[in-house]
């Protein structure tokens, strides 16, 4: 695999959104939000970026929930119940657990470049965020293909 990026859905106009990910050159756009099908998505509905990323990006689109977070422990953050820190900790964990390295690069590894949707605003973070972290150190460890380079695209 070549190129890793990550983008926010949240606090971008479509414009901003899709410039950046034509930017990146991504031939997959992997949603790893637990919650992408409501009303308050806007343009970044599941169904709709299923429709619109490969018309306009020419990329893949591809919603894996393997990678999001708990509902408990997303709102937990969500409500300030525990701290940045505790919440990265918590689901980098779980992804480890998972082994989440190895089925990203089993699933994506073909890819030549994975754009990750996460959720994070000027005032909070992602767990987009700790998932890109754990796949560029699971490249370094093996040293091949799971990620020469790191990016962050918001």
């Amino acid at each position: 695999m070549g190129d890793l990026f990550e983008i926010s859905a949240y606090q971008t106009s479509a414009s901003e959104f899709f410039d950046k990910i034509l930017q990146s050159h991504a031939d997959l756009v992997l949603d790893v939000r637990l919650r992408n099908e409501s009303q308050l998505c806007g343009f970044t509905k599941k169904k709709d970026l299923a429709y619109l990323i490969p018309k306009i990006c020419q990329a893949d689109y591809i919603h894996d929930r393997f990678f999001t977070p708990e509902p408990e422990l997303l709102d937990r953050y969500l409500h300030h119940w525990v701290r940045w820190d505790q919440y990265a900790q918590e689901y980098g964990r779980s992804m480890e657990a998972r082994n989440a390295s190895a089925y990203f690069q089993e699933h994506y590894g073909k890819y030549s470049g994975v754009c990750l949707i996460g959720t994070a605003t000027a005032k909070r973070h992602s767990h987009s965020e700790v998932l890109l972290a754990l796949l560029e150190r699971a490249g370094d460890r093996v040293g091949v293909n799971t990620c020469e380079k790191i990016q962050k695209v918001f």
